[in-house]
């Protein structure tokens, strides 16, 4: 008689795979997406190596389960889709998997996300549960990215800022009414939007060392412009002091409603960054940036180029007055490069692009025709092709 044993915690988290390759842990996010891959049955596809604050890391990036009482639109995970693979994991069991992982020296960090199974409270115990034997009963001292389920009781929020490094909640949408379109069965204000502003409240009474917290959208499903994700973007940056916000450029999903809605240009996606960290970085206002009749960004162009043409080509910066502020707006400069500027200057005058090259600017190609030296343009050497 053949007896069929359960999987082990490893053979689950193998058989969940790539689920969470939509879903950033780290700094760069475009290394860690493994495009049209679901559920591949392979350990390896949930590790990836995640730039983190404290470095590069393999991280452990998985799920408590994959099934979800939720109906996104989007989501392979969604109620009812024959297509994924229901796993589910007890918190000791993930724990234990991690604890093997990394004594294994396999990974140095654990994302941990779930889908929604018997409301959201319930999932975020069953996350913090496993968080806590991590750090707890297995004494890891490491990295870990938490998932803020739709809301979670402040109690919960509050255990998880002590318990993880980095914690994000997805808004997936810039406003109530795209998210309807997209997550009907999600409250953009009540449970997403609050659980992060209870999330920045308690982290501003912490002391010492605090988690940073970041949030996602999902782009161009449901009509969402880019002026609609940047303007909100700007509000979370300047009022929650975000670390990051993600930006997902949507691909459509079998057995979803939107299956047949086109998926976004991965350009969309990155002159998003871009933007984002133009507010982020550089303090630029949403105005500063330039934005089609459609409400988006131009894909031909650098957001920073794009308002240089409206506003420097005419009118360029002079690198020898120009102050910290203005010499940033300059394509090619940042704000390493304003900084040699200012103390190259101390020195005395910049008259010519090899003198830009020799302080450090790597983009004077870009930065040339915006800018005199001494009130003059700077001699260039025109391309031949």
């Amino acid at each position: 008689m053949l007896i069929k044993s359960d999987p082990s915690p490893l053979d689950k988290i193998a058989l969940m795979g790539d689920v969470t390759s939509d879903e950033p842990a780290g700094d760069t996010p475009a290394s860690e997406r493994k495009r049209g891959r679901y559920q591949s049955s392979s350990l390896e596809e949930c590790i990836s190596n995640v730039s983190t604050p404290t470095g590069k890391k393999p991280i452990l990036k998985t799920m408590m389960t994959t099934a979800c009482e939720r109906n996104c639109y989007y989501c392979p995970f969604r109620a009812g889709r024959a297509k994924t693979r229901r796993v589910t994991l007890k918190p000791d069991d993930m724990a234990k998997a991690f604890d093997t992982l990394q004594r294994a020296g396999r990974v140095d960090g654990l994302f941990l996300s779930s889908g929604i199974i018997k409301g959201s409270v319930t999932t975020q115990d069953k996350i913090l549960d496993t968080i806590d034997l991590v750090r707890g009963k297995y004494a890891y001292p490491g990295y870990v990215h938490l998932k803020l389920m739709p809301g979670a009781e402040e109690g919960q929020i509050a255990r998880a800022l002590m318990l993880a490094d980095r914690l994000s909640i997805n808004l997936e949408a810039p406003t109530a009414a795209r998210l309807d379109a997209l997550a009907p069965k999600k409250d953009f204000n009540g449970e997403l939007l609050a659980t992060l502003q209870t999330a920045h409240r308690l982290r501003q009474r912490m002391t010492g060392k605090r988690p940073s917290l970041v949030t996602q959208f999902v782009v161009g499903a449901v009509g969402d412009t880019d002026v609609e994700l940047l303007s909100l973007s700007a509000k979370l940056y300047q009022t929650m002091r975000l670390s990051r916000i993600y930006y997902s450029g949507f691909n459509p999903v079998l057995e979803t409603p939107l299956e047949n809605v086109g998926g976004v240009d991965p350009l969309r996606e990155h002159r998003l960054y871009q933007a984002s960290f133009l507010l982020r970085d550089y303090h630029w206002d949403v105005e500063d940036l330039v934005f089609g009749t459609s409400g988006n960004l131009d894909l031909t162009l650098d957001p920073k180029r794009a308002w240089a043409e409206t506003h420097l080509r005419f009118t360029p910066i002079e690198i020898n007055r120009a102050s910290r502020e203005q010499l940033m707006r300059v394509p090619g400069i940042g704000a390493k490069g304003a900084d040699a500027i200012v103390a190259a200057r101390s020195k005395g005058r910049i008259t010519s692009l090899d003198d830009l090259r020799r302080i450090g600017i790597s983009g004077v190609d870009r930065t040339a025709e915006f800018i005199t030296l001494d009130g003059h343009a700077p001699e260039r050497q025109l391309r031949l092709f």
